[in-house]
């Protein structure tokens, strides 16, 4: 591990130029420092940047089959190191083991999944309205991408930007969250070993308004592809407007799971349990709004209730664990604020809603799992994202209103509805404005091979994984060929009827 020197630029590890460190805290046990990491700022991003421009050129030269090599490479090393990985992420987030596991698992499957583009035809062929002329349009790559990751999936949300715009021939600079630095580390280090050329792939650690910054206005970076909140989202969307860069951003979730009459009740708790609590809350996709038809209202509340004071709280790194903590102290405040304000607006706490500060648990940021009972649809805590382990139940009288309500937000990434009839779900499937629609599943839970990404204010309509994956890193040339050998002009767009 490159502890203090984890800037990754020309092929060497290498301190921030300034100096400046930034500590990687375990939010299980804020006493225990996990390592400290360059803390950059402009000087470092641009010296990382100018490192991936010169390796431009080489790279998108490189056969896609030899970029989806190393590409491949990276997928078996992720795989050998796995536990390691998912070890280290428990430790550095906070996640629960099984979880963990999961995150790298998404990243492997990226790999492999994307290692196979670099054979996959790379355009289309149409045919010309003009005699012995021969048209194709093709992908080709943008240049530098810049890219900035969360803390809350550290290893699968780089490999689901990262490994697309490789196989499309760009080179990288990389700016992680800042709560999870060594796991950026030791996933540039098994790109290294998986033979990344030098500059192909760039680290700059450090803060979102120094190192994120200064990434966005660099002019060595074409196109920036940013997930996190939709506060600073819009800020870079604006700044790579005015700058007519590229741009790509996964914003915030205010998910929902629907529950009507006829639904499984049993699987339906199961999901909202997952959908709410899974990663403390802390997802994008997380289901912090349960909408329930009224009929099975009364039963659902008291089992997801019951089974939510039953959560096993702790650190990660213990299996039998359920729930881990919070990210950051930051994070638990403003978990705690949301609650307070749900009680103001007159929504019940059911179970939860305090800091834990006994025991075991006094030293990490963890937050009680928490039910609001009497959300409406109007309040605070049923239109913002809160990030949290906090959930709320919402009562409807027939699936017109769940629908409705389902939709009553600004956002729409992960919506799921539990029922048993098939119009029902096929309402749903056409009417849920949402980039993701689950039926009978929770709001968690997509797979690679389809497109990630959501509607109206939860991002600007890119995609990513699935077949659309390098839609955000690549630019559409169309060629026209003229093999006729004649001397006449032949021209387009010219009326040659009659």
């Amino acid at each position: 591990m490159h502890t203090g020197a984890t800037n990754y630029y020309d092929g060497k590890w290498q301190p921030s130029l300034s100096g400046k460190t930034l500590d990687s805290i375990n939010p299980a046990n804020s006493d225990r420092v996990l390592g400290t990491y360059a803390r950059s700022e402009t000087a470092d991003v641009e010296a990382a940047a100018q490192s991936a421009a010169n390796a431009y050129h080489s790279w998108r030269l490189t056969p896609a089959p030899k970029r989806g090599t190393v590409i491949f490479r990276m997928g078996q090393l992720l795989e050998a190191h796995k536990e390691q990985l998912a070890q280290q992420m428990t430790a550095e987030m906070g996640k629960v083991i099984v979880e963990a596991r999961g995150d790298v698992q998404e990243a492997i499957d990226m790999a492999y999944y994307i290692a196979a583009f670099g054979r996959m035809p790379n355009g289309h062929i149409a045919p010309s309205e003009r005699e012995d002329i021969f048209c194709m349009a093709q992908r080709v790559p943008v240049g530098v991408v810049g890219l900035i990751t969360p803390w809350n999936f550290p290893i699968a949300i780089p490999s689901w930007k990262m490994f697309p715009a490789l196989i499309a021939g760009n080179t990288i600079v990389f700016k992680p969250a800042e709560d999870t630095p060594g796991l950026a580390v030791s996933f540039v280090e098994l790109l290294i070993e998986a033979g990344i050329p030098s500059g192909v792939v760039n680290l700059v650690t450090g803060n979102g308004n120094e190192a994120g910054a200064a990434l966005v206005e660099s002019k060595s970076v074409s196109t920036i592809s940013f997930t996190g909140s939709t506060e600073v989202g819009r800020h870079i969307a604006s700044r790579c407007g005015q700058m007519m860069k590229r741009v790509s951003c996964e914003l915030g979730g205010k998910n929902a799971i629907v529950v009507l009459d006829d639904a499984n009740l049993e699987l339906a708790i199961k999901g909202a349990l997952w959908s709410a609590f899974g990663t403390a809350g802390q997802r994008c996709t997380a289901a912090s709004r349960v909408i329930v038809q009224r009929g099975v209202k009364k039963r659902f509340t008291v089992e997801l209730v019951e089974r939510t004071r039953a959560l096993k709280l702790g650190s990660g790194a213990d299996a039998s664990i359920e729930i881990g903590p919070v990210v950051n102290q930051a994070q638990l405040l403003r978990i705690d604020r949301y609650v307070e304000i749900g009680k103001t607006e007159g929504a019940q706490v059911l179970t939860g809603g305090s800091i834990l500060k006994d025991g075991d648990l006094a030293k990490g940021y963890f937050y009680a799992p928490t039910v609001f009972d009497s959300m409406e649809i109007g309040m605070r805590i049923a239109q913002e994202e809160i990030f949290g382990p906090v959930t709320g139940i919402i009562e409807v009288e027939s699936l017109e209103e769940a629908l409705s309500a389902a939709n009553s937000t600004a956002y729409g990434l992960s919506l799921s509805l539990y029922t048993r009839d098939v119009n029902n779900a096929f309402r749903a499937m056409r009417d849920l404005e949402a980039g993701i629609v689950y039926i009978n599943l929770p709001t968690s839970g997509a797979e690679i091979q389809l497109p990630f990404g959501g509607m109206k204010q939860t991002g600007n309509g890119h995609r990513e994984a699935g077949i659309m994956a390098m839609d955000y890193c690549t630019e559409w040339k169309s060629i026209y060929v003229n093999f006729s050998d004649s001397e006449e002009l032949v021209r387009a767009q010219i009326d040659t009827i009659g």
